[in-house]
């Protein structure tokens, strides 16, 4: 956890809630909504246990690709139908790993409007918990200044299980509780930032 604390502290004041949610041991699929390029870096150095996040296949050039490749990050190609990234993650699950995705797919205000199928797909085909994870204050509001220091909250949720089976359907059922449950943390830890 040192590394998501120290690593942040010249850029922002990092409050996490709740990380003793975060499974010790086993296969874990973390979703997390994304908002700002820092999410997964920040999300990376919080957690406990080693983890494989997927990485958009641009970040993979000079210094920074080498780093990613040397922690075992995996790269995917956004928009371009290719089962090899989840694949590979798939075999970290199976090997009682942690793996995270972005279930949006790319940045955005972080509200979980939309969610795709991996997170679903990789938890049912592997048996792994869901683990549902928010951050807020990522972003910089449009038009505003540049911060010092801003406020960032981390919310880690309960563990989810996403059924076994069901088909197409069940998939999708599978993607909307996942979205769903990110929407809520989401609202919620807006809530407990407004309060702060």
């Amino acid at each position: 956890m040192w590394i998501g604390t120290w690593l942040f502290v010249p850029f922002y004041r990092v409050h996490v809630h709740h990380l003793d949610r975060v499974p010790a041991v086993g296969a874990v699929v973390l979703v997390a909504n994304h908002s700002a390029m820092v999410d997964g870096p920040l999300l990376f150095g919080l957690l406990r246990r080693r983890s494989v996040f997927l990485v958009k296949q641009e970040m993979f050039v000079g210094p920074l690709g080498w780093a990613l490749v040397r922690i075992g990050q995996v790269p995917v190609r956004r928009g371009t139908p290719d089962r090899r990234p989840l694949m590979a993650l798939l075999d970290v699950l199976r090997g009682g790993g942690l793996v995270g995705v972005f279930p949006e797919g790319t940045r955005g205000s972080g509200e979980v409007e939309a969610a795709q199928h991996g997170a679903a797909w990789l938890a049912r085909s592997s048996g792994a918990v869901v683990l549902p994870v928010v951050c807020r204050g990522t972003r910089r509001p449009n038009g505003a200044r540049r911060r010092f220091r801003p406020r960032v909250d981390v919310m880690v949720g309960e563990p989810l299980q996403i059924p076994a089976g069901g088909g197409r359907t069940g998939l999708t059922t599978g993607t909307e509780t996942v979205r769903a449950e990110l929407a809520r943390m989401v609202r919620e830890l807006d809530q407990v930032r407004s309060t702060a």
